[in-house]
């Protein structure tokens, strides 16, 4: 079966995120307002992805982790890159009585700040998959990180931007530090993932004590028409 960060889409899935979860054989997907992350048992079998390809519209993406891709019948690969994963046995985890937790209601300045900054795959019911967590000047939210999966050894960190005008202040530095600490209560270790090109974000993360896992490739695929 592997470690749970080994799979940690379909981990989530088939535990803390089961009501998130739709299933069709050999593949899992999150609902498409959550998150486009999907899951399969085998990325080298070519029938996962058929099962894969009726949980997804025409036209409509998902993402997969992990493993580098085969045969994918029923979609075209619009992306594939290298990723590491990295985790946080080693950082020491700081409550921050600064940081204030996001909710529906701040949906709107998270998905512009999202859409700003470009930390990743961020959809209108994202921040329901964990906790997530802002820093606001003048009441706009300047800064944010959260949690995403949760395969149960601990929380993968996410979303994880600030605004470029208060860049350089440590901000995510106190965002991170405030999840691994509530991570830490619990007996559990923050975990993340970075593109293998962001190499100023993984400097930071291994800085602050994260180390590295593994490498990852993620998928972007796109379902066909079937017609």
């Amino acid at each position: 079966m592997g470690e749970p960060l080994d799979d940690p889409v379909g981990q989530s899935l088939r535990g803390s995120h089961q009501h998130f979860a739709i299933t069709n054989g050999s593949a899992q997907r999150y609902r498409a307002d959550v998150t486009v992350f999907a899951s399969v048992d085998d990325h080298q079998n070519p029938e996962c992805f058929v099962d894969l390809s009726a949980l997804v519209a025409p036209g409509d993406t998902v993402a997969v982790v992990g493993g580098v891709v085969g045969e994918t019948p029923g979609f075209t690969v619009l992306f594939s890159g290298l990723g590491h994963q990295l985790v946080g046995n080693g950082v020491e985890g700081m409550k921050d009585r600064h940081v204030e937790p996001l909710g529906q209601g701040h949906v709107p300045q998270m998905l512009d700040l999202v859409a700003r900054t470009e930390p990743g795959p961020f959809e209108r019911r994202t921040h329901e998959m964990g906790k997530y967590f802002g820093l606001f000047f003048d009441g706009e939210l300047i800064a944010m990180a959260g949690q995403r999966m949760f395969p149960g050894v601990g929380h993968e960190l996410s979303a994880v931007c600030t605004d470029p005008a208060f860049m350089r202040q440590g901000l995510a530095e106190r965002l991170i530090r405030h999840l691994v600490a509530l991570d830490h209560d619990q007996g559990l270790n923050a975990f993340l993932h970075v593109a293998a090109p962001n190499t100023g974000a993984q400097k930071l993360y291994e800085r602050l004590g994260f180390t590295h896992r593994r490498d990852v490739e993620f998928t972007r695929l796109e379902r066909v028409n079937s017609n």
